[in-house]
């Protein structure tokens, strides 16, 4: 069995992807292990539809016939078809659903990658609809793949089961021959409109995952505005449209069944009623309508599974084709050839223009603290895009190490610059791991990261200390714990570019200065640190100050020579 692909190996594959790609690519993967189940699961229901006929041999030549030889043989024959059908089921049964779980694994392994592309993702879905492609949408698409091996059996068993019928009886095999199709054709009148409501339903189960993985995520800043309320009703009303949706499917899923259920009942009955006038009149023997019987009754579940394959196709098809658009999303970013940048390299913005930016020049300087001080939210955003290389400028040039910064690598860019966001995430772990993921550094270095983010007071609150536990986000933390927490952790990368937005807006004063002079005095042999900020411990603590003001560079100097300005002494203290 194939090995599915790692998040790693399909970050990157930007090709587009279609529906009928995400639905025929199990089958063809899997195809030596799906034809051997296929193969299995006809064994299996030609052995049930054996069944009646041999309890039919076992009446006409062992019990009409009162010879105990005949008996015991065709009993042990009997018996032999129970094994050989409950075998292949168990078998074949194993190695469909082995190909279905594999199969499932690998697209929610193909939508992790995707997510996890360095190069980031244009898709605009809460991250609750994303881990619906991955989990419900993943496992609905698969299940064609046990669905279809049911249906081949179903329909090889059918028509082996009408040839045996033809040396019976022909009117009795062409009762089953000709009404059938027609069975089948009556039950894919509702079909359509199952797949319909079926893929109306995922839609909006979507929905409410991802507005229920939004609201979690900003619980704290809800409760803080007051917006309970506003939140539940929103949530309330996403999730009574998703139940009314899941209630009209259930209902057609249910009138599907239930037609299905009545016309094969009625056909089948059909069948049996005429296999029971051909036995009073002779033309039928003792074993023949036991046979035929019980084959009527059996038929009634390989009718069943053709009847349900075009709903449950749409339905994968359905999932199909939300996964398929979600994998073909666009990257954000470009991914240059430039792959070779100093061990320590620069940043500059040359005459950049973009959004609120107008023509804004910079450099940073080795072993320099760098602070921009700028006026504008949505300005300093956009530096902090800029830097980090996730937009490229509309006009002007960003340069990393000298070359333009399209024109390196993601990697090479990663490896050169950090930045560090305003929300910084927090994986779930211990503070240790939130810190030094890769346990790269020693007891001493630590100690110093720590000391330079104030994280270590985060540290002493806990009797566990570092092996303390951190839920996911850092739900169990203070804002102010987050950020020095983020800070430690970027710190401790020792990137030779870090640029941080805000790192301090949500600790008191003193933290502030202790944390402006820790990250002075740790960064001067690390690189260039670059901090947007209007936090008057930081500026202070600068080397350099750039004040940007509506969205131009105005001065360049240090803080205290910078306050003699008015305008920035009002935009800075507070």
């Amino acid at each position: 069995m194939p090995r599915p692909a790692s998040p790693a190996a399909s970050a990157g594959d930007t090709g587009r992807r279609t529906a009928r790609q995400v639905v025929l690519e199990p089958f063809r993967r899997n195809r030596g292990l799906l034809t051997s189940a296929y193969l299995l699961t006809i064994v299996w229901q030609l052995g049930e539809a054996a069944v009646p006929v041999m309890i039919g041999v076992v009446v006409d030549r062992g019990i009409a016939t009162g010879e105990l030889g005949p008996f015991l043989l065709s009993c042990l024959g009997l018996g032999l078809v129970f094994l050989v059908f409950s075998l292949s089921y168990r078998f074949g049964g194993r190695m469909a659903l082995r190909a279905q779980q594999a199969e499932s694994h690998r697209i929610r392994l193909e939508v992790a990658g995707h997510v996890l592309d360095p190069r980031g993702v244009r898709d605009e879905q809460l991250s609750g609809e994303t881990l619906s492609l991955a989990t419900s949408d993943a496992d609905k698409v698969t299940m064609l793949v046990r669905q279809l091996g049911y249906t081949i059996a179903s329909l090889v068993t059918v028509l082996v089961t009408a040839v045996y019928l033809v040396g019976v009886d022909v009117t009795l095999a062409l009762v089953v021959l000709l009404g059938l199709p027609v069975t089948i054709a009556l039950t894919q009148a509702v079909s359509p409109v199952v797949a319909r409501r079926t893929e109306r339903e995922q839609a909006a189960v979507a929905r409410v995952a991802g507005l229920a993985g939004d609201l979690v995520a900003g619980v704290r800043p809800i409760k803080g505005i007051g917006a309970e309320d506003v939140a539940s009703h929103r949530y309330r009303t996403s999730s009574r449209a998703a139940q009314r949706s899941a209630v009209v499917t259930a209902r057609s899923w249910g009138y599907l069944s239930g037609l299905t259920t009545f016309i094969a009942g009625s056909f089948l009955a059909l069948v049996a009623w005429l296999a029971g006038t051909k036995a009073l009149d002779g033309d039928l023997s003792l074993g023949q309508l036991v046979a035929v019987v019980g084959l009527t009754q059996f038929l009634a579940e390989p009718i069943k599974h053709l009847g349900d394959l075009s709903a449950q196709a749409a339905a994968s098809w359905a999932s199909a084709r939300r996964i398929a658009a979600f994998l073909s999303t666009a990257p954000d970013l470009a991914d240059g050839d430039v792959a070779d940048v100093p061990e320590r390299p620069g940043v500059e913005l040359r005459g950049v223009s973009h959004g609120p930016l107008h023509d804004v020049s910079l450099t940073t300087s080795e072993g320099e603290l760098l602070a921009l001080a700028v006026d504008d939210p949505a300005a300093a955003a956009t530096l902090v895009s800029l830097l980090s290389g996730d937009v490229e400028p509309g006009a002007g040039e960003v340069r990393v190490g000298g070359t333009p910064a399209q024109h390196l690598t993601i990697d090479a860019r990663r490896r050169s610059v950090l930045v560090v966001p305003h929300a910084a995430y927090l994986p779930e772990g211990t503070l240790r791991s939130v810190v030094d993921p890769l346990g790269r550094l020693g007891a001493d270095e630590l100690d110093a990261v720590l000391a330079a983010s104030a994280a270590e007071d985060v540290v002493a609150l806990h009797d566990a200390g570092l092996d303390h536990a951190v839920r996911a986000r850092g739900a169990s933390l203070s804002g102010g714990q987050r950020q020095r927490l983020a800070l430690a952790r970027a710190l401790a990368a020792v990137p030779p570019v870090l640029v941080l937005h805000d790192p301090t807006s949500a600790v008191d004063a003193v933290t502030e200065q202790r944390v402006a002079a820790g990250l002075r005095a740790l960064r001067r042999s690390h690189g260039a640190t670059v901090v947007v900020t209007s936090s008057p411990a930081l500026l202070a603590a600068a080397d350099r100050v750039v004040w940007v003001r509506h969205g131009r560079v105005v001065a360049q100097a240090s803080h205290a020579t910078l306050l003699a300005e008015p305008d920035y002494r009002e935009a800075v203290l507070r």
